[in-house]
């Protein structure tokens, strides 16, 4: 393995080897250098913990591999998108340092933050011979592409928050519904047989509903109640609700969406919750945030920063920044799609191949892609305490 021996790591060829094929997942021939245009990566990202904020080329292209991937990022757009965009294209070229040169050629098209814009270069990438398309991080455009038909329409990862997935079209990145199924879950697998749900209201309401809902149906537990609440009351009446619709309760969920879930944790403090016989739920959107001392005593599933581990010393050293979640997810994406055209051949690329059972394991942690578009992960499941996640299961599935 070229990738090993010259001291990279190791867990980037995981995602090759845990593919179910005869094939070695150890081709890539010849050096970095050969292969990786130095003008894309000569320039470092910026300074002080954040990517360069100098808009980037509209298009570049890394790599001479036979396998075209398409990666669609807000590289260009203002505030924290934009940001992202940067942030995912430095993931993506140490990928490509680290396994993607020899077996892709990946472009990279400035979406501009824009969903039109990234629709529509999705349908170009789509139309063009594009094996993948990885993006874009805009809902819309995903939802977009979903709706899209055809049975020539290449794999797309789509890139963009609290996406559902759909059949060809798969979700990346770790959403809310994922984190509290899997927290619910964690108690659940611990004997807790009773949940009510409150989440925020909106469009994502249902979809946090029905993965709980479906999590907690596998170790015989129920979800009572779901009380949507508005941001207005701060949940107030949802938690009053509760004490009258439900009788004992082991566990109150809390998905809060984009707001902080402190009005609501302060309502279920009023009603003594939590407390020995009533845990606490909440997920991995409460971490966007410094932890309040409402949060103690709270039990969360989410990814294990420790999984980025083997790319972070290498990553802050050539980019000159600590890598985040985005970097991840954009190193994940471009290193399972080199692992597919190394083990199987730049034609393989296959929902078989992608939705293989076993999964694959990379920075964001252990993953699989399902048939419906979504994905599964397996993840740590903490507990609050003094302010600070406290480890109490290294996972809270196994597949």
């Amino acid at each position: 393995m070229e990738a090993v021996r010259q001291g990279r790591s190791p867990q980037i060829w995981a995602i090759a080897l845990a593919l179910a094929v005869p094939l070695s997942g150890c081709q890539s021939k010849g050096g970095v250098s050969e292969v990786l245009d130095p003008a894309a990566v000569a320039a470092p990202a910026g300074q002080n913990g954040a990517a360069s904020t100098s808009p980037a080329q509209a298009s570049q292209s890394l790599g001479t591999g036979s396998a075209k991937v398409t990666m669609l990022l807000p590289l260009s757009a203002s505030g924290t998108s934009g940001e992202t965009g940067r942030k995912m294209l430095d993931g993506a070229k140490l990928a490509m340092t680290d396994i993607g040169n020899g077996l892709l050629t990946l472009t990279i098209e400035d979406t501009k933050g824009d969903s039109a814009q990234a629709g529509k270069l999705a349908v170009q990438a789509i139309t063009t011979g594009s094996k993948v398309v990885i993006g874009p991080t805009e809902l819309p455009a995903a939802q977009h592409i979903a709706t899209l038909s055809g049975s020539t329409r290449p794999l797309v990862l789509a890139l963009a928050d609290n996406f559902a997935g759909s059949a060809g079209v798969y979700a990346v990145r770790l959403s809310e519904a994922d984190s509290a199924a899997a927290g619910a879950a964690g108690l659940a697998a611990k004997g807790r047989k009773k949940f009510v749900l409150l989440v925020a209201e909106g469009s994502n309401a249902s979809a946090v509903e029905k993965r709980v809902a479906n999590g907690l149906s596998i170790y015989g537990a129920t979800l009572a109640v779901t009380l949507p609440y508005s941001a207005g009351d701060g949940g107030t009446k949802a938690v009053d609700q509760m004490g009258s619709l439900v009788d004992a309760p082991d566990a109150v969920i809390v998905a809060s969406g984009d707001a902080s879930p402190a009005p609501v944790l302060a309502a279920l403090k009023s009603k003594g919750i939590p407390r020995k016989a009533v845990s606490v739920v909440g997920t991995d959107r409460w971490l966007e945030r410094p932890i309040d001392p409402l949060f103690e005593g709270a039990y969360i599933a989410t990814l294990d920063p420790g999984e980025t581990g083997p790319i972070a010393d290498r990553f802050r050293t050539t980019y000159n920044y600590p890598a985040d979640v985005n970097v991840a997810y954009a190193y994940d994406m471009v290193a399972l799609t080199a692992g597919i055209a190394s083990a199987v051949g730049p034609d393989g690329f296959s929902k078989q191949t992608l939705e293989n059972p076993n999964g694959f394991r990379g920075s964001t942690g252990l993953f699989r892609f399902r048939a419906d578009g979504s994905s599964q992960r397996s993840m740590p499941f903490y507990r609050i305490e003094k302010g600070a996640l406290k480890l109490v299961a290294k996972s809270t599935s196994g597949f």
